[in-house]
């Protein structure tokens, strides 16, 4: 049974996993190697509980977990049933973290990572149990998007992943088993098709950046929350999906590089809401207000969700 969890790197994703677990009922030990980073968690870690509590997710009858900040990463794993890695989406610094865990845990622990993409059947080579090694990836913000990604790798043990599927369901949450571990896994395949498809557009001068966010937000956004892309195919009829892919996918965006548009900004280091500009500019007081407006509307629109079930 898995009671304890270390949460190894914060980040952006840290503080709303290690909410969403203490709230489940887990007692959750993070660390950061950056202080800064744990600063930062610390203090956003009462938004991630008010967004929790506005979504009337309360623990279970045992009570709510813990949450504790660890000094080390020994102290961290000690005694952890689960170990859920969440450094940057880099594969040197992920296995670093994976050798240093090693010989700190049990031969039972699980360790889940939390890649976004990172194929899992190469990562879990930098561990001497292999079978216990799985992905495990959340969807940003993650205290507020129920769906959790799980993905085992060719050396993963079918209880690993059973494992941490009912994990995620005894949270009341939304385990996606993949059954194939691909690049990218499939959340991000279907949200970077549409990415390259976007960019593309704009930077041909099809359409302007907010209008082309007006057409998917209210548009294929709007209906693919209520209606998944297969039934969407089945709800307009496979003819027509047929009679239109048969001349528009060979129109569509194919590249296999990163579109120049993308590129000029990160050479000019404008890599969006982190740094006041990307594709569009940020004030410091628009971040805030985006963080509040966009959560809210999250919140209502998953709760609206549930209760049309």
């Amino acid at each position: 049974m898995i009671r304890r969890v270390a949460l190894i790197g914060l980040g952006t994703m840290g503080p709303g996993i290690a909410a969403r677990l203490a709230r489940g009922g887990l007692d959750v030990v993070a660390f950061d190697s950056a202080a800064a980073a744990v600063e930062r968690a610390k203090a956003m870690l009462p938004v991630a509980a008010g967004a929790l509590d506005r979504l009337g997710i309360t623990p279970p009858e045992a009570g709510e977990g813990t949450i504790a900040f660890a000094a080390s990463l020994a102290e961290a794993v000690k005694g952890c049933d689960l170990v859920i890695e969440n450094v940057p989406e880099d594969a040197g610094i992920k296995a670093e973290i994976y050798r240093a865990i090693d010989p700190l845990i049990g031969s039972q622990t699980i360790v889940a990572t939390d890649t976004s993409g990172i194929p899992i059947t190469g990562l879990q080579e930098n561990i001497s149990h292999p079978e216990r090694f799985v992905g495990m990836h959340w969807s940003n913000p993650p205290h507020i998007i129920p769906m959790i990604e799980v993905i085992g790798g060719a050396k993963t043990a079918p209880a690993t992943v059973a494992a941490i599927r009912d994990l995620i369901r005894s949270l009341g949450l939304l385990p996606v088993v993949l059954k194939k571990d691909v690049p990218g896994f499939v959340e991000n395949r279907v949200l970077y098709a549409l990415l390259r498809e976007a960019v593309d557009l704009v930077e041909r001068g099809v359409i302007e950046a907010e209008d082309l966010d007006t057409c998917v937000s209210w548009g294929i956004g709007y209906k693919i929350a209520v209606i998944g892309p297969m039934a969407l195919l089945d709800m307009a009829g496979l003819d027509i999906y047929r009679s239109v892919s048969s001349f528009l996918n060979a129109d569509l965006a194919d590249r296999k590089d990163v579109s120049p548009a993308v590129e000029e900004r990160f050479a000019a280091r404008k890599l969006g809401i982190k740094t006041g500009e990307g594709m569009y500019s940020y004030t410091p007081e628009r971040i805030a207000a985006l963080q509040g407006e966009r959560a809210g509307k999250l919140i209502a629109i998953r709760r609206i969700l549930e209760a049309a079930k």
